[in-house]
């Protein structure tokens, strides 16, 4: 007998909307969501502060719009179709006018974002 999976199905504007470290997201999946291996935000970039994961690493797909995407201080252009993986320990941030699909694996926990200026 299969064991039920857990599925879920949320449209972005059902989405709760708040300020995060990087402009304003959409949660999609996130960590109030049981049986998730990843959490997806859809992020309007403003004042995105430089910030590294210990233990996760995020996927940036550029939804639309263009700007950079700062990876351990080097700044690397993007535009709509762009994809940027950022594997844990880099420190990374995004200028610029862009709406972006971020996905964190494994989910970010509260603990595990640090800012450059704190250390």
């Amino acid at each position: 007998m299969k064991t039920p999976r857990q599925t879920l199905v949320r449209h972005e504007g059902d989405a709760p909307r708040e300020r995060s470290t990087c402009g304003w997201r959409d949660r999609l999946i996130s960590r109030e969501d049981s049986d998730v291996a990843a959490w997806v935000h859809a992020v309007d970039i403003d004042g995105a502060r430089p910030h590294f994961h210990k233990r996760a690493t995020e996927l940036y797909y550029v939804l639309e719009g263009e700007g950079v995407v700062l990876l351990d201080g080097e700044e690397q252009p993007v535009r709509k179709g762009s994809l940027v993986h950022i594997p844990p320990g880099v420190v990374h941030g995004a200028r610029g006018r862009m709406r972006v699909l971020v996905t964190g694996i494994p989910d970010i926990a509260d603990d595990d974002i640090f800012f450059t200026d704190d250390e």
